[in-house]
């Protein structure tokens, strides 16, 4: 038997070998007992649930593919990235950022502080560390959690964890989105996704189409058009262009005091009222409005309103070309619903990312486990001691609130458990001094 020097994890591989059934490959890799939960993903939702298990003094591991915490802000965002709300709707619990620091830290920042937030809460990730799958043990009522971890001098070495409590930590970011255009294979041209796209210095002088129009699209259109490029973007569908700030105001603040005192209809008609006064009519410029308001169709259908920082004044000078959905591609050009026919150099697919959970969270997804059926307030808790953190579309303050609440239901269970563990040792060794 092997413990770690933590005691949050105890090798079981050597412990009773004939109490599982002999189909069962139980003993093929490596087994470890978690005295406490498993966190799937070092992310800021992984890192606040982490942080406020430690503050309620509750082992944990916590498990993440990459080689470093935030994968997603630290391999797979742009140079010019900033947080698009202020930085107090940002931060993870139990410690702001730095005062130092801007009302919109740049992603370097934030990277800085998620690194000194797992230092100070001394978070200890296994890197590298890929889970293959996890599935709910009905039997032992325990989750078995698979994994392939590629650290190490010997290459990989396959572990499979047993704990009460799993928490799924992996975000909605996980995966990137790649269409399938028509063509595209034909192309001829630079082809990447917006995750691999960091800066618009390799696109001077050129003709570049960015399908999506979303916040990254919108950031990626106005940095190629900073770096003198000519940037078409593909609008196939409605959106919600709000300013960022009016008059000095995050947008979202404003938005977020509105809502203690109006209903959700009156706020989103309050935001398009002043949107319209700082921005003017976005129709006119190719981008309509969806029939539900910004705020009612975010909760609705978790669809994130852009926060405008400058492209739209560069769509309004015609810097910035809007242009609809693709029908194909051919070498060097594509053609466009309204059958015109663009000549392009590159392609920027800012397609967005979905979730990896059901590649991997066996016989169950977050939906049937109880999660993502009623998502707000409850949407962390599921059965069976299943958890999930930065899922209710709330964003990062959304996902600290849930990682408190999370940790909080976890401590409450475990140590219940441990007391009655405690119980029931020192009613043995009554039993056994009795004897004598």
């Amino acid at each position: 038997m092997y413990t770690n020097k933590n005691t949050n994890c105890v090798s079981i591989s050597s412990m009773l070998p004939n109490f599982i059934p002999k189909d069962e490959d139980i003993f093929s890799r490596r087994c470890i007992w978690v005295n406490g939960p498993v966190i799937v993903g070092a992310g800021p939702s992984g890192l606040a649930v982490a942080a406020s298990l430690k503050r309620q003094e509750v082992p944990y591991i916590i498990l993440e593919r990459a080689n470093c915490i935030a994968s997603l802000w630290q391999d797979r965002s742009y140079d010019r990235l900033k947080l698009h709300l202020p930085k107090q709707f940002c931060q993870l619990p139990n410690l702001p950022f730095h005062d130092d620091y801007p009302e919109y830290p740049t992603k370097y920042q934030f990277i800085e502080y998620l690194e000194s937030y797992a230092t100070h809460f001394d978070i200890q990730p296994k890197f590298n560390e890929t889970v293959q799958s996890a599935k709910y043990d009905e039997r032992f009522g325990l989750w078995r959690v698979k994994t392939v971890s590629r650290s190490g001098l010997l290459g990989s070495c396959e572990f499979e964890y047993f704990c009460r409590w799993l928490v799924v930590a992996t975000g909605e970011n996980a995966e990137k989105v790649v269409p399938e255009f028509e063509g595209l294979e034909d192309f001829g041209g630079d082809v990447l996704h917006a995750g691999d796209y960091k800066s618009g210095e390799k696109y001077r002088g050129k003709r570049v189409l960015v399908v999506g129009c979303g916040n990254s699209g919108m950031e990626v259109s106005l940095d190629l058009c900073n770096h003198n490029a000519s940037p078409s973007m593909v609008v196939r569908s409605s959106v919600h262009v709000l300013p960022r700030e009016i008059l000095g105001k995050s947008t979202f603040e404003i938005g977020v005091a509105m809502m203690k005192w109006m209903p959700v209809w009156l706020v989103d008609k309050t935001l398009l009222l002043l949107t319209m006064l700082f921005l003017g009519n976005t129709d006119k410029y190719g981008l309509k409005r969806p029939k539900l308001g910004p705020l009612e169709l975010k909760n609705t259908t978790g669809k994130t309103p852009v926060l405008d920082v400058g492209a739209f004044s560069k769509i309004k000078s015609g810097k910035i070309k809007i242009v609809p959905g693709i029908v194909k591609f051919g070498p060097g050009k594509v053609e466009l619903v309204d059958g015109r026919v663009l000549e392009i150099d590159s392609v920027v697919l800012a397609t967005g990312y979905r979730s990896n959970v059901p590649s991997w969270l066996k016989e169950n997804d977050l939906a049937e486990m109880g999660i993502e059926k009623n998502p707000y307030p409850k949407g962390w808790k599921g059965e069976a001691g299943l958890y999930a953190v930065g899922f209710t579309r709330r964003g990062l303050s959304g996902a600290s609130l849930d990682a408190i609440s999370v940790a909080h239901d976890i401590a409450n269970a475990w140590k219940e458990e441990t007391k009655q563990h405690i119980k029931s040792v020192s009613a043995r060794q009554r039993r056994c001094i009795s004897h004598f």
